[in-house]
């Protein structure tokens, strides 16, 4: 009988909103060395930091909320989950040159392999997907 379970290593934290955006990618990066990608795959590894201090400051500052920040690693991809208690889901929004903000998700979208925003009962969650490159 063949096992068809999905093997996974997972972490995590919940980021008040007085904690530090740079608390976040300390904790992040910490979990990505130790999976070895931060001398394996340091371009996913800025990637992955800079959606999370996006999603995270998204969560504190457009939600007011907590940030409840989860990393899964499959063995195929690392998921990178935030949710926060606001219902309004992200949507990219053209780049504005009379706006110093406002680019967060179109990061995202770009640096992600996939990414989805999609409601819960209590708020939402933001999903991204990172695959880091193959080894060879």
């Amino acid at each position: 009988m063949s096992d068809s379970s999905l093997r996974a290593v997972g972490w995590a934290r919940s980021l008040p909103l007085d904690s530090s955006i740079k608390a976040a990618r300390d904790w992040t990066r910490d979990h990505l060395r130790s999976l070895g990608w931060t001398e394996s795959a340091p371009e996913t590894v800025d990637a992955v930091l800079l959606t999370v201090s996006e999603l995270v400051t998204n969560a504190h500052v457009h939600a007011h909320s907590a940030a409840d920040l989860v990393l899964t690693w499959d063995s195929t991809c690392l998921h990178v989950t935030v949710h926060d208690s606001s219902p309004r889901l992200p949507t990219p929004r053209p780049p504005d040159t009379e706006r110093s903000g406002g680019r967060g998700m179109l990061l995202v979208d770009a640096l992600a392999h996939t990414w989805q925003a999609r409601p819960c009962p209590e708020g939402k969650m933001v999903h991204a997907c990172f695959r880091p490159p193959a080894s060879g």
